[in-house]
């Protein structure tokens, strides 16, 4: 059954192929009136369910992310049950991913794609960044997109510096890079890629630089996706080449994560990862920094799946673009 507010309750029995639905006080627009909605609470839901049998123990996903409001509610309901939260079990049934979700994935990673593309075509000085997402939004729209993972990231010059700079009415300037990132979703599913770029057209030479020197790193890190891989050793890869090049303090993010119905969800290759890699999983190799003094900050990504042989690019397009820097 799907419990909600009487505002979602439509689109709900429309789109979803549980049509059982509830309206709960708790999910409603506060102060709000809907005189022709049926109004429930948690107590009747656990009067209607224990018929059969008694609730005695409840399992919460994403318990973290859930307002407090409705979990006290959901706790007063269900008094006598237990609470338990199972969110890392949960997840981790997602881990590795079927054949049609890897499709779709795949899809939503080649959208992407064209996305670059069109923003790339639309860099250049004196015009804003929201004009570059734009652009990209709507080829990955009229591509078949039904959403975004993130809000697609335009950051020029010092907003690079912000991880995730999402596009702002800030007109890119000569000299500066631009960082791009988009990640449509195709039937649910992520897809993205990362890249820096010059806004005049051709990079500094420290510019070129740093980013030969962090798509080494994605070579490299690629290179340690193969079945059986600890988190720890694939991060450690990524981490001696920032070691020699200096990049470490600028460090936010590790290298490797998984992608799925997010563009980066659990596991993450990081330097304390236990996690194993193993087939139909999809990795996105994600380099980057940020807060340099004078190159800003910086992100090159591309997403592959794990097969049997190693790491295969869901776009082997956006991949070369990415290794062709380094000749």
């Amino acid at each position: 059954m799907l419990l909600g507010g009487p505002e979602s309750e439509p689109f709900a029995k429309q789109s979803s192929a549980v049509k059982d639905t509830y309206n709960f006080t708790v999910f409603m627009v506060p102060d709000e009136e809907y005189p022709n909605a049926v109004i429930t609470d948690f107590a009747a839901l656990k009067a209607k369910l224990g018929k059969k049998s008694p609730i005695k123990r409840i399992g919460l996903v994403g318990v973290n992310e859930m307002p407090h409001a409705v979990y006290v509610r959901l706790a007063e309901g269900f008094n006598d049950a237990e609470l338990i939260d199972i969110t890392g079990d949960y997840l981790k049934l997602r881990y590795v991913k079927s054949a049609w979700e890897i499709e779709q994935a795949k899809k939503a990673t080649r959208l992407s794609f064209r996305a670059y593309k069109a923003m790339k075509a639309r860099v250049r000085p004196g015009v804003k960044e929201i004009a570059v997402a734009a652009a990209g939004e709507s080829v990955c729209r009229r591509g078949g997109a039904n959403g975004f993972a993130y809000q697609t990231i335009v950051g020029s010059g010092a907003r690079s510096n912000a991880v995730v700079p999402t596009a702002t009415d800030k007109v890119m300037e000569t000299g500066e890079t631009v960082m791009l990132g988009i990640a449509p979703r195709i039937n649910g599913y992520a897809g993205t890629f990362g890249h820096t770029v010059p806004v005049s057209g051709d990079y500094t030479a420290e510019q070129r630089k740093y980013l030969t020197d962090m798509v080494g790193v994605l070579r490299d890190v690629k290179a340690q996706l193969k079945p059986g891989a600890i988190g720890k050793d694939i991060d450690k890869a990524g981490r001696n080449l920032y070691l020699k090049g200096g990049y470490l303090k600028y460090i936010v993010c590790p290298f490797a994560h998984t992608m799925g119905l997010m563009e980066a969800e659990a596991p993450f290759f990081g330097s304390n990862s236990d996690d194993v890699l193993r087939p139909n999983m999809l990795v996105n190799v994600d380099v980057s920094f940020f807060g340099h003094p004078t190159l800003n900050g910086v992100r090159v990504e591309t997403c592959y799946v794990i097969t049997k042989d190693g790491a295969e690019a869901l776009c082997p397009e956006m991949e070369n673009e990415l290794l062709k820097i380094l000749g």
